[in-house]
Order: structure tokens, then C-alpha cells, then sequence
């Protein structure tokens, strides 16, 4: 089968021939139909970030069940899936608590050690999985607990966002923060994950939604998903004028980039009690400075979310039911569709902010 794999950091991505196992105990085989293009992978692709190599990249994917191994009960041939990056072992205190992205016990769902590995490359060696999946790739191997079953007439190219940015940016309005209706609310960066963010505010009520970038274009898309204002950082004062928009502040901010900068605009924009809550990935030693008095004269709160601190085979179908019902827009987040040896063209609009979302399709 094909695949994109990454075989150097920083480094860009190789299609290559590559083999895949049959399906052991407890794993699925899925044959790959739609897969997006996440900024995550791209912070690896850049050097910010490291994964072991050589990795077939990618983590939202959506497919068909192909094959299952023995103890598999949960899906069959022909199920209609999107995978999660979210892999939960369900014995470990995060799993028993409810909070699968916090699962750090992977050893329930990899293969043992000395086993054959799930993929291998044309010299026969080992291929990592990015995030356990490998989604830009024809196939995907993973274990049960990566799957969720979907209703078959979601369209599979859209339900690929829901394996990541979509979860990530609506688990974070609902699941992380918890929104109230009626609150004031600020997106920063109108990319797939903001513009999630944006409308799980929009479907939760809350009364204005700011949306700042540095992309006009961005924020035309986050007026048509629900954005009530928006600013372009770029031009203007973000804090100032959110603060002026809002008459002195937000009930809650999402941070959707993952820089130094607009974490601590996140802060600034609140109004006292406000929760600022981080979604982008920020680098590794990137320290964040933040008023300390603020934390405890105003009593607001900062705080991370991890793909959006959800429960996803309670989550996705929810969110398929979302777009079906014609609360959620997926199609109009889709600014470009590509094939898999396109996949550098991809990345290379992204980097220079011409794409909201791109979407790998395979039939």
C-alpha cells in the first residue's frame, strides 16, 4: 500500500510502498477514505516537536473496517469508522475517571514486545505509527479501542475532521471549559481547530463570538460558522479590541495557534473569573507569563485541553448527528481536497495560510 512517512526531522514527507500485518487480537484493519491535514503533524514535519522514526504520519482518518482479529466484538466488516488518537488502555485512573486523551498506559494496545511490527517499510524495517494511527496511509492497523462506529451516511472525507480537529475544538467548548449559553466568548486563529472551537460556542448558546486572526479570508469563513465579530490581529490591538467589544472582557478565551504571544492574549482577555483555556500545541520549553495577582484578585483561570479532554465514542457520533442535523458545518471548513502524493502541496498551504482545512481523499 502507499503511505506518507517521515523519515527525518525536519524533513518532508515520502510516499513509499509499505506492508501491513493482518490484524492480531484485539486490532482492525481500516481501509483509509478520507484523512485531514492537521497542523499537529506539521510541528513534527518542522522540527518543533520529536516522534520516533521512520513514521507513517497522519491521525484523522476516517475509513471502512476491512478485517478484525480475534476478541474484536465492537466492529465488523464494513463498519463505517473514524479513528482516534485518543487510544485508551480503560484500566489505567484516567480511563476509570473518564478522561481517555489523559490515558499514559499504552502497552494494553500495542503489539507485545518482540511481535511483528503493525507496518514496515521496503527494507523491511519497523514503521512507527503517528499517534498510533498512521492515517496518511491506504490502510490503518490499530487497535480496537482507536475505533468508533459512525452512521453510514455521514459522507467519510468530512468525517475525517472529527477524528481530530473537530473533537479538539468542540470537546474544548464543551468538555474543557464548559461554556455556558448566554456568555461572551473569543476564538484566536480561524484555522480548522478555531473554527471548531467557534461553532461548538455558536451550538452552545453563547451570545457573542469574537473571532481574531491575521487572515481576512479566515475570518470571513468564522462570520459564515457563527462568529458574531471579528479582528484581525494583525491590524489591530486583539486584547484592546476584544476588551472594547465586550465591555471589559470575555467569560472565556480559547487559544487555537499555540504561540508564546497569543497564550498571554488569551489571559488578557478575560474579564475577572474568566477561563482562558489552551488548545494549540505549544512548543516544548515555552514559558508562559501571566499577571500573577490577576490569579487571585480576579479569580480567573488558565488551563489546557488535550483533543478537547474528550470521551470519544461518546463524542463523535454526537458530533456525526451534529452535521447530519444541519448544526455543524464540516463542508464549508474544507478548502481543499488533494490526493496522498499531493500531501507536501498540502503542507505548504498551510504554512502559508491559504487553507482552512485540506482533506486527503483515497477513492
Amino acid at each position: 500500500m502507499k503511505a506518507a512517512v517521515l523519515n527525518r526531522i525536519p524533513g518532508e514527507l515520502e510516499i513509499e510502498d509499505v506492508s501491513i500485518d493482518k490484524p492480531a487480537a484485539n486490532e482492525v484493519l481500516v481501509r483509509t477514505v478520507g484523512s485531514g491535514l492537521c497542523h499537529s503533524d506539521l510541528h513534527f514535519m518542522d522540527g518543533h516537536w520529536q516522534t520516533k522514526l521512520p513514521a507513517i504520519m497522519g491521525h484523522e482518518g476516517a475509513g471502512i473496517v476491512e478485517a478484525v482479529g480475534e476478541n474484536v466484538h465492537y466492529v465488523k466488516p464494513g463498519d463505517h469508522v473514524i479513528t482516534c488518537l485518543s487510544v485508551f488502555c480503560g484500566q489505567c485512573r484516567y480511563c476509570l475517571a473518564g478522561h481517555l486523551s489523559l490515558c499514559n498506559n499504552p502497552a494494553p494496545t500495542s503489539r507485545p514486545r518482540g511481535s511483528a511490527p503493525r507496518a514496515t517499510n521496503a527494507k523491511g524495517e519497523s514503521l512507527a505509527q503517528f499517534a498510533r494511527l498512521g492515517a496518511f496511509a491506504e490502510m490503518m492497523l490499530v487497535h480496537e479501542n482507536a475505533v468508533v462506529k459512525i452512521r453510514e451516511e455521514m459522507p467519510l472525507d468530512r468525517a475525517s475532521l472529527i477524528g481530530c480537529g473537530v473533537t479538539t475544538g468542540l470537546g474544548a467548548v464543551f468538555r474543557t471549559a464548559q461554556v455556558q449559553a448566554g456568555s461572551e466568548v473569543v476564538v484566536i486563529g480561524a484555522g480548522g481547530i478555531g473554527l471548531s472551537a467557534l461553532q461548538g460556542a455558536r451550538i452552545a448558546g453563547a451570545s457573542k463570538i469574537i473571532a481574531v486572526d491575521v487572515e481576512d479570508a479566515k475570518l470571513d469563513v468564522a462570520r459564515q460558522m457563527g462568529a458574531t465579530h471579528v479582528v484581525n490581529g494583525a491590524k489591530d490591538d486583539a486584547v484592546a479590541a476584544v476588551k472594547e467589544i465586550t465591555g471589559g472582557g470575555v467569560d472565556y478565551s480559547f487559544e487555537a495557534i499555540g504561540l508564546k504571544q497569543t497564550v498571554e492574549q488569551a489571559w488578557a482577555m478575560l474579564r475577572p473569573r474568566g477561563t482562558a483555556t489552551v488548545i494549540g500545541m505549544v512548543p516544548f520549553g515555552t514559558k508562559i507569563e501571566i499577571p500573577g495577582h490577576e490569579i487571585f484578585m480576579e479569580e480567573k483561570m488558565l488551563r489546557g485541553s488535550m483533543m478537547g479532554s474528550n470521551q470519544f465514542r461518546l463524542d463523535m457520533p454526537r458530533f456525526v448527528d451534529l452535521y447530519l442535523d444541519g448544526k455543524l458545518m464540516l463542508d464549508e471548513m474544507v478548502s481543499h481536497r488533494i490526493k496522498l502524493e499531493d500531501i507536501n502541496h498540502g503542507y505548504d498551504l498551510m504554512r502559508r495560510r491559504e487553507a482552512t482545512r485540506t482533506v486527503i481523499t483515497f477513492d
